[in-house]
C-alpha cells in the first residue's frame, strides 16, 4: 500500500509533466542552495526547477506517458518543468551549466519527444521565438515588395514609353 504523501507527490509530478510543454532532467550534485536559487531566478516565471526523488519521478513520468527518462533517473536529480518558451529555458540551463560545471544536463522531453543532452544544447542554440518571427515577417515583406514591383513594372514601362514618344513628337514638331 502506497503512503499518502508519496501518492500525492506522484500525482503532483504527473500533473507537472502533463501541464509542461517541455521538461529537462539535470543532475545537481555539488551545487549549493544559493546556486540553485540563482538558477531558479535565471529560469524565470515560466519554468519551475524542482529537486525530485528518482523513484517517484519515474512512476509519475510513466503515468504521464513519458518514457524519455528511463535509465536516466540516477543520482541527485532535478527537473526543469517548462511551461513557456523551451528555447529560453534551454538557453538559461546551458548558460548556467557553462558557469557551473557541476550542473549536468542529462536529457529531456519536448512535446512528448525524448531529447538527449545534445538535443537540449541544439535547442538552446536556436534563436528566440521573437527573432524567428521577425525574420519570417521580413521575408514575407520582401516577397510582397517583389510582387508589387513585378505588378507595377509593366505600367511604369508603358508610362515611360508613352512619355518618350510624346517627347519625340514634340521634338519632331518643333523641327
Amino acid at each position: 500500500m502506497a503512503r499518502p504523501d508519496k501518492a500525492a507527490a506522484v500525482a503532483e509530478l504527473t500533473e507537472k509533466f502533463r501541464q509542461s510543454t517541455a521538461a529537462v532532467l539535470t543532475e545537481y550534485r555539488g551545487l549549493t542552495v544559493a546556486q540553485l536559487k540563482s538558477l531558479r531566478t535565471d529560469l524565470g516565471g515560466t519554468t519551475s526547477f524542482a529537486v525530485v526523488k528518482n523513484t517517484l519521478t519515474g512512476i509519475a513520468a510513466k503515468e504521464a506517458g513519458i518514457d524519455a527518462f528511463d535509465g536516466e533517473l540516477t543520482g541527485p536529480s532535478a527537473i526543469a518543468f517548462i511551461s513557456g518558451d523551451p528555447v529560453e529555458a534551454a538557453k538559461s540551463l546551458r548558460d548556467f551549466a557553462k558557469a557551473n560545471p557541476k550542473l549536468v544536463i542529462k536529457g529531456g522531453v519536448l512535446d512528448g519527444r525524448a531529447l538527449t543532452s545534445e538535443d537540449v544544447t541544439k535547442l538552446a542554440d536556436l534563436e528566440s521565438r521573437e527573432v524567428l518571427l521577425a525574420k519570417a515577417a521580413g521575408a514575407f515583406k520582401a516577397k510582397l515588395h517583389q510582387a508589387a514591383y513585378v505588378f507595377n513594372a509593366p505600367a511604369s514601362k508603358a508610362v515611360r514609353t508613352i512619355e518618350a514618344l510624346r517627347e519625340k513628337q514634340a521634338t519632331e514638331a518643333a523641327a
